[in-house]
């Protein structure tokens, strides 16, 4: 890891609220495909549980809808990708209220696999008082969870990165604005518009250069044209 990447992920750590045991802290951390919203929160949960914090990270693509309902608008459709993607209802129900204030702590970190479609009943997990809960994924920032976070950061760059990204590791076209692309750059540019998460979030990083992120203002990121970021121009 770099040094630059290292600085600033120590300063977010510093930025994760502490609350009097038992309560928890949620937090989130969102970003488009390819943006590397994973890597980050995966590094953020090693550096606070070596600060002694004890961190559960959970991930949201691991709480899909089956496909019968991600694919009820068509397998094109952007609007079906922002609006069916993900079973928000079992995202609240299995980790958001348990580590919520009050909440039992009692999570299932998982409620969907997505590469056999099942529905899991997994068992029940108990999470240590005042747990840093974090969960990584798309459209955190959406109208149905914002509240739920008490620490929140939107990881950023621009489609013409995250899709090279993407095509680089999984095979796919690097330009977004190819048509096998529509559904997923279309469904990311209709949350921008409806959610503005670069407004929402607590922290906005540019990830453009995985190895020298930077913290971005959020009112620099406030401004969207056409559901681009302002890094897009």
């Amino acid at each position: 890891m770099s040094v630059v990447r290292r600085q600033l992920l120590d300063h977010v750590a510093d930025l994760v609220p502490t609350f009097p045991a038992p309560r928890c802290v949620r937090v989130a951390v969102d970003g488009v495909d390819g943006v590397g919203k994973s890597t980050f929160a995966g590094e953020l949960a090693v550096l606070l549980s070596d600060r002694g914090r004890p961190v559960v990270h959970v991930a949201a693509d691991d709480f899909h809808h089956r496909r019968a309902v991600r694919y009820r608008r068509g397998r094109d459709s952007p609007e079906g990708f922002w609006l069916d993607s993900y079973d928000y209802e079992a995202l609240v129900h299995n980790v958001l209220e348990p580590f919520g204030p009050g909440g039992s702590r009692c999570y299932r970190p998982a409620a969907h696999d997505l590469r056999t479609d099942e529905i899991l009943d997994l068992e029940w997990r108990t999470a240590a008082p005042g747990t840093v809960l974090i969960v990584d994924g798309l459209f955190l920032h959406r109208d149905e969870l914002v509240e739920c976070w008490d620490f929140s950061v939107f990881v950023d760059a621009p489609f013409a990165v995250t899709v090279a990204r993407m095509a680089r590791r999984d095979g796919s076209h690097p330009d977004p604005e190819h048509p096998s692309l529509g559904r997923y750059v279309g469904g990311q540019r209709l949350y921008f518009a409806a959610c503005a998460p670069h407004e929402r979030a607590d922290v906005v990083i540019d990830n453009q250069d995985v190895t020298r992120p930077a913290l971005v203002e959020v009112v620099a990121q406030a401004e969207a044209v056409d559901g681009w970021t302002a890094a897009d121009g």
